[in-house]
């Protein structure tokens, strides 16, 4: 199996030529971030359908708690329940669950 190291630029590149909506700017270089220090340990494949499937942005607390149903009243109460990847003060990033 070969494997080919992508950087920042080239991560962000991949996205926005198959799935240029999944995710902002900000938040994929946030998921960069969280992979890289994933990759420390391991080798990974990048495939952004999956990763795109996988992970959901959020701009705001009130449309992950509409679309999930849930009544949390602040980001870290999600970390009980999945991986959350913050951007800022109000935008992250979930594994989906």
């Amino acid at each position: 199996m070969i494997y080919e190291t992508v950087n920042e630029a080239d991560f962000i590149s991949a996205f926005k030529s198959i799935r240029p909506e999944n995710f902002s700017y900000e938040g994929l270089k946030s998921l960069y971030g969280y992979f890289e220090e994933l990759s420390e340990d391991q080798n990974m494949e990048l495939d952004v359908i999956a990763i795109c499937c996988d992970f959901t942005e959020y701009d705001s607390l009130a449309k992950f708690n509409r679309d999930y149903g849930m009544k949390f009243d602040d980001v870290e109460e999600i970390f009980d329940h999945t991986q959350v990847i913050m951007i800022d003060n109000e935008k992250f990033i979930i594994q989906n669950f």
